[in-house]
């Protein structure tokens, strides 16, 4: 039977097809990344609340839309939080700050390589992106601070703190640098759990960036689940070893409900 399931399906969906369907996706893909270049050049400097504020807007506006592009469903669950936050997920692919960012205005934190993309990493930077380098102490130590400034600015900051992507089967330890920045700050800490539908859509190990966005772009479709946890406001005096285990223990949770 599943030899038949899988013969109908390429009847269904041929090659010839799926090429084509690509091919649309990338030249709208390169159409949404000028248009936003376009709207990022008129935006306020970034140094201010507001030009902080109308990158977040754009970013969730270009993320809509390549989202949309490539027929990814999301799907939420939980209440979407008010006001400036910190938002913890688990890693599991490129597209969690898309998917994320859709829903909220907000600032990912993203790894330093991402940077170095043509065209994109210029653009990203430009949206607000916090970049940072894992390995490298510094780094990590202006990530910080600059999420701090994003926070007072009233822009929410999206850190994934396993610092590395997985299958989503598991969620590794949450390093605790972003949670001191809520302890500081005195702002809510949002759990997020993300899952996608088919699992092969995580990027994880040694994979390289086109092959999966090639095999994303010929799907005709995809889900994305976000389930949102009960935010935590950092007690004072509370630790952020303490704080980032209380809200990798939600991130579990909300991974197993069905």
């Amino acid at each position: 039977m599943s030899d038949l399931v899988r013969l109908a399906s390429v009847v269904r969906d041929p090659t010839s097809r799926r090429v084509a369907r690509a091919g649309a996706r990338l030249a709208g893909l390169g159409l949404t990344t000028l248009e936003t270049a376009g709207r990022v050049r008129a935006l306020p400097s970034a140094a201010s609340q507001e030009g902080a504020r109308e990158r977040a807007l754009v970013l969730r506006d270009a993320a809509r839309r390549v989202l949309d592009l490539h027929g990814i469903e999301v799907e939420s669950q939980g209440p979407l939080p008010l006001g400036p936050v910190i938002l913890a997920a688990n890693h599991v692919s490129w597209l969690d700050p898309l998917v994320v960012a859709s829903l909220l205005p907000c600032a990912p934190v993203s790894k330093l390589d991402v940077a170095s993309w043509p065209v994109i990493g210029t653009i990203a930077r430009e949206l607000g992106v916090v970049f940072v380098c894992r390995s490298d102490p510094a780094s990590g130590a202006r990530a910080l601070v600059t999420a701090a400034g994003t926070l007072a600015h009233g822009v929410s900051v999206l850190n994934f703190p396993e610092g590395t992507t997985t299958d989503g089967a598991d969620v590794l330890p949450f390093r605790p640098g972003m949670f001191g920045v809520a302890v500081r700050a005195r702002v809510p800490v949002v759990p997020v759990a993300l899952a996608y539908d088919p699992p092969s859509l995580a990027w994880v190990g040694d994979a390289t960036f086109l092959p999966h966005y090639l095999t994303l772009a010929t799907r005709r479709a995809a889900r994305a689940i976000v389930r949102l946890g009960t935010p935590l406001v950092p007690a004072p005096g509370a630790r952020a070893r303490e704080l980032a285990q209380a809200i990798r223990s939600q991130v579990v949770d909300l991974l197993k409900e069905p």
